[in-house]
C-alpha cells in the first residue's frame, strides 16, 4: 500500500491525533480523565443516531428528521414514565414502569421511522423532503405532548442510563458500544448490510438482481428512527428531564460525523467506524473549543468550515463518484 492510500484509509484517525496533540498543548485540561469521559458521554447520543444516519446515507438517501424523532421519543418514554395513560370516561388509569416507557419511547421512534420509509418508497417522495415533514411533525407533536413545558423528575431508575457507571464506564458509553458492535456486524456480516451497499453502488443493478429495494430502504429508515430515540432516551435520562426543544440541529451534527467520517453522499461507500470517528472529531473539537473559551458564534463556523473540508476532500479523492 502506497503512502498516498495509507494516509487516505487513515485521515480521520490522524486529524483525530494530530487534533488531541494540539488542545493537549494548548489546555493543560484537555488531556485528564474526566474531560475524556465528559467527551464521551457527549458524543454518546451523536454516535447512535449517526449510526442510523450512515445507513440512510448508505442507501443515497438523507434523514433530517432524526432531531425531532430524538425529542419526541424522549418524551413520550418521559411522560408515560411520570404520568402513565389516564382514560377517564372508563375510570382506567395504566402505569409505566422504566422499561415499558423505554419500549414505548422505541416504538414511537421506529414508526416514525417507518412512516418516512414508506412516504419514500411508495409515494416516490424525495427523501429530503419526506424527511424534512417528518422535522415539522414530530417537533409539532412534542410541542402537543409536553405542552411546551419540560417533563422533570423521572426516578433514579431513569437517570441511571445516563449517568449512572458500571465498571468504571460511564452507562451510555456502554449503549453506544452496544449500538456500534451491533451496526458494525450487521452492516459487514449480514446480507441486509451487504444489500444497504448495493443499493447505495447502483440501485438499478441491485432491483435487477432481485433485491427488494422498498423493503429494505422501509427497514433502513425504520432503524434510523429507532436509533433516533435510543439517543433520545439517553438525553432525556442525563438531563433528567424531556425538554420540547431537544435535539434542535441535531440532524446536522450526525450527518457531519458521517460525512467526516468518510461516508459518501453518493451513496454505497462507508462505514460505521469511520462514523465513529467523525463524531469522536466533532466530540473533541467542541471541547477544546469550550475550553479554549472560544465563543459558541465562532464554534458554528469553524464546525462548518470542518464540514467543507471533509466533503471537498472526499470530492478530490474520489472525483469520479457522482
Amino acid at each position: 500500500m502506497s503512502i498516498k492510500n495509507t494516509l487516505l484509509k487513515f485521515q480521520s484517525i490522524i486529524a483525530l491525533l494530530v487534533m488531541c496533540i494540539v488542545l493537549t498543548i494548548m489546555s493543560d485540561k484537555f488531556l485528564t480523565p474526566e474531560n475524556g469521559w465528559n467527551i464521551m458521554r457527549q458524543i454518546s447520543v451523536n454516535v447512535c443516531i449517526s449510526v442510523g444516519m450512515t445507513l440512510v446515507i448508505l442507501t443515497r438517501g438523507i434523514d433530517l428528521s432524526v432531531g425531532s424523532i430524538l425529542a419526541f421519543s424522549g418524551a413520550v418514554a418521559a411522560g408515560l414514565l411520570k404520568y402513565g395513560v389516564e382514560i377517564p370516561s372508563l375510570n382506567i388509569y395504566i402505569g409505566f414502569t422504566v422499561l415499558g416507557a423505554l419500549l414505548a419511547g422505541l416504538s414511537v421512534g421506529g414508526g416514525l421511522g417507518l412512516f418516512n420509509g414508506w412516504m419514500i418508497t411508495r409515494f416516490k417522495v424525495p427523501p429530503f423532503v419526506a424527511t424534512l415533514a417528518m422535522l415539522t411533525i414530530a417537533r409539532g407533536a412534542t410541542m402537543l405532548w409536553t405542552g411546551g413545558f419540560p417533563i422533570t423528575g423521572l426516578g433514579e431508575h431513569f437517570a441511571f442510563i445516563g449517568t449512572g457507571w458500571f465498571l468504571g464506564i460511564p452507562m451510555p458509553v456502554w449503549i453506544t458500544a452496544v449500538v456500534v458492535a451491533i451496526a458494525v456486524v450487521v452492516t459487514k456480516k449480514t446480507k441486509f448490510g451487504r444489500y444497504v451497499y448495493a443499493i447505495g453502488g447502483n440501485e438499478s443493478a441491485a432491483r435487477l438482481s432481485g433485491l427488494n429495494i422498498s423493503k429494505i430502504k422501509i427497514w433502513v429508515y425504520a432503524l434510523a428512527g429507532i436509533l433516533a430515540a435510543v439517543g433520545g432516551i439517553i438525553l432525556t435520562s442525563r438531563l433528567d428531564s424531556a425538554q420540547p426543544n431537544a435535539g434542535f440541529s441535531y440532524e446536522l451534527d450526525s450527518i457531519a460525523a458521517v460525512v467526516i467520517g468518510g461516508t459518501s453522499l453518493s451513496g454505497g461507500r462507508g462505514s460505521i467506524m469511520g462514523t465513529v470517528q467523525g463524531a469522536l472529531i466533532i466530540g473533541v473539537l467542541n471541547s477544546g473549543l469550550v475550553l479554549l473559551n472560544v465563543s459558541p458564534f465562532w464554534q458554528q463556523i469553524i464546525k462548518g468550515f470542518v464540514i467543507l473540508i471533509a466533503v471537498i476532500l472526499d470530492r478530490v479523492n474520489h472525483p469520479n463518484e457522482e
